[in-house]
């Protein structure tokens, strides 16, 4: 039955939840309307624009093709996750530097794709930069200072951990 209650336990941000949802709620819109998260940010809904893009078992995914009680049991870590302490994530702080944000509407969808990418090439080339970003829209820029961005974020992070 698509309005069944089920009760799913999430680990968002390294907290823990136990919560009922619906059995056709959508992973974004718990994650927005349930636990109040609202950086995950949704675009097209079909899954090709990469702004509700979330780290799901430290794997990008997106959130709105998934549905909430898929995601019993996971560890998922949305754009509200990367700071710690009030500092900002390395890859934010060059994002911020490097002009990687416009309107800011895909930003935590490119920082997530970005930190997935960082954590397998800790060094990638601009064209593995490219190839990686290259599930994920922005309508406002050309995609050049983005690449700068996680470019510089690899220099800045160099063999820390990401």
């Amino acid at each position: 039955m698509p309005d069944e209650l089920r009760t799913i336990q999430v680990t968002v941000n390294g907290t823990k939840y136990d919560r009922q949802v619906r059995c056709r709620k959508l992973l974004s819109d718990f994650i927005r309307e349930d636990l109040r998260l609202v950086g995950t940010h949704v675009g097209c809904e079909h899954g090709i624009c990469g702004a509700c893009t979330v780290l799901f078992n430290g794997q990008t995914i997106r959130s709105c093709l998934m549905f909430a009680v898929q995601a019993d049991g996971a560890e998922i870590t949305t754009v509200e996750g990367l700071a710690r302490g009030g500092q900002l994530h390395p890859l934010q702080e060059a994002f911020w530097e490097n002009h990687g944000v416009q309107c800011g509407y895909c930003t935590p969808g490119f920082l997530l794709t970005a930190l997935e990418l960082l954590q397998r090439n800790p060094n990638p080339t601009e064209e593995e930069v490219r190839i990686g970003i290259a599930g994920n829209i922005c309508r406002c820029t050309g995609y050049q200072h983005i690449i700068e961005s996680v470019l510089a974020a690899a220099a800045k992070m160099g063999a820390k951990t990401v």
